[in-house]
């Protein structure tokens, strides 16, 4: 099957990372779309294999006339069934059982600004994939965390591709940005894209020309934002819910000037994320997506580095089709997984906290959500965690009310209190010494969502576990 070039740049759509990142691995949810818009968008007219004819030949019957005979009026041939076909059926199978790991690398770079240096990676996001399991995990990695850059001193993350670039490392610098992510995590990484911000524009112009929805919740105001050439700019956005142009889009994910920095823009980043998969879903994002592809994939083709082959990357947009939304887990390594510290020179650096990175790769990567009641009680039963709880509200008994509900499910609770300056946030569960079975088997008591689940660094117990209840534990004390 021949296969137009500009179909890679559709496998790039929905897992567009923000900040220059345009994964490759998102080609294939595009599969689900086409079956989600089938109603509603008719490809039937679109051939994917081979050129569009200009136009659409009529066929009509030769009549017999019998000499002597009236003739009889035509007979219309009435219209057969309309067949919608599957425009990415017939696509190679990825046949490798094995879970496949990507690192996905935006450079802060754009095709006005020439710079002789080798670029920092200015966002870093690990994409595994598990065949077997139809799962995937996306992990976003902060550009400032403090690692040891193999062959060379210790360094901010984001510094590797460059110093692979500049020692001439086997493979460049995204193959020593690779290593030093596997030597962080512990995980391999087989496989790496890196683009810049171009193709993020070119890709969300293309998708969403009108604009896509977001809503801010606070004020942001950048005053010496990166403009696109090497000047700054002032950039604004306003609490509620606006439509925000490719630029925009791109101001708003890549904007660091909020009190949480970097952990603030990861957020923001699957924020667009997300709200960019809803507008691809649709088929407005799609039709206007089709229209443009073949000349979105010239524009783009030479900011894309991979070293995925086009099979593979067709492979693996078909096996991404058949991974439930519901399966794809997303985390970040955020301030619950760093300590701050300054580096003798001053710069401001995250120390990663090993351990409790360990416990968010297996809520990400390995969720285990198929693990009965029953299979997360015993392994809790097995660690012998001592549980607190304490109330995060003004609402006085929250928390023995909540200790009293978990003993009737045979949880035994060490000893309830309250939070000093309440804020009222969502119940959480903090992890003080590690124990993640504890914590989940807590979480599926009451409901809660693996994201509930943190590392505990604040020193408000000595205990294992610490169960922080917010006003939503109302529900769940009156759900049972």
């Amino acid at each position: 099957m021949r296969i137009p070039p500009w179909l890679f740049v559709f496998g790039m759509v929905v897992f567009v990372g923000v900040t220059g990142i345009a994964a490759v691995l998102s080609f294939a949810v595009a599969r689900q779309i086409a079956i989600d818009t089938a109603s509603i968008l008719d490809t039937s007219a679109i051939d994917f294999s081979a050129p569009l004819p200009t136009t659409t030949p009529v066929i009509v019957p030769t009549q017999v006339v019998v000499a002597g005979s009236t003739p009889l009026p035509a007979t219309p041939i009435p219209a057969g069934p309309t067949v919608t076909p599957d425009p990415l059926a017939n696509l190679p199978t990825w046949t490798d059982t094995r879970r496949i790991n990507i690192l996905l690398m935006g450079i802060d770079q754009r095709s006005g600004v020439q710079d002789p240096d080798p670029y920092r990676t200015d966002t870093l996001i690990l994409v595994s994939v598990d065949p077997v399991a139809k799962s995937a995990g996306v992990l976003s990695i902060p550009r400032d965390l403090w690692v040891n850059v193999p062959g060379s001193v210790p360094a901010t993350i984001n510094s590797a591709y460059s110093v692979g670039e500049v020692n001439a490392y086997p493979g460049g610098g995204p193959a020593l940005a690779a290593e030093t992510v596997r030597q962080l995590l512990g995980i391999r990484v087989d496989k790496y894209v890196l683009i810049n911000f171009d193709v993020f524009l070119s890709v969300v112009r293309a998708v969403a020309p009108g604009g896509t929805e977001i809503c801010v919740r606070d004020s942001i105001y950048d005053p010496t934002y990166p403009d696109a050439g090497l000047g700054t700019i002032e950039v604004r956005f306003e609490p509620g819910c606006q439509m925000l142009d490719a630029e925009r889009l791109l101001q708003y994910a890549r904007t660091r000037a909020t009190q949480g920095s970097d952990f603030d823009r990861a957020a923001r980043q699957q924020e667009v994320l997300r709200a960019l998969r809803e507008q691809v879903v649709s088929a407005g994002g799609i039709a206007n997506f089709i229209g443009q592809a073949p000349t979105l994939w010239s524009e783009v083709s030479s900011s894309v580095r991979t070293n995925l082959s086009f099979e593979e990357i067709l492979q693996l947009g078909a096996l991404m089709g058949e991974i439930p939304r519901e399966r794809i887990q997303f985390g970040q390594i955020d301030n619950l997984y760093v300590t701050f510290a300054k580096t003798n020179s001053g710069k401001d650096v995250l120390i990663p906290n090993v351990n409790a990175i360990r416990v968010l790769l297996q809520q990400v990567f390995n969720p285990t959500a198929e693990l009965t009641i029953s299979d997360l009680r015993a392994r809790a039963e097995a660690e012998g965690s001592t549980i607190v709880i304490f109330n995060n509200t003004t609402t006085n008994g929250l928390a023995i009310s909540t200790r009293d509900w978990l003993s009737a499910k045979g949880v035994t609770i060490e000893n309830v209190g309250s939070i000093e300056a309440p804020t009222g946030a969502d119940t959480v569960i903090q992890m003080y010494s590690g124990n993640l079975w504890t914590a989940r088997y807590l979480a599926a008591l009451m409901g809660l969502p693996p994201e509930r689940i943190r590392p505990g660094s604040d020193g408000l117990t000595s205990d294992d576990i610490a169960i922080i209840v917010g006003p939503d534990i109302t529900n769940v004390l009156n759900s049972q």
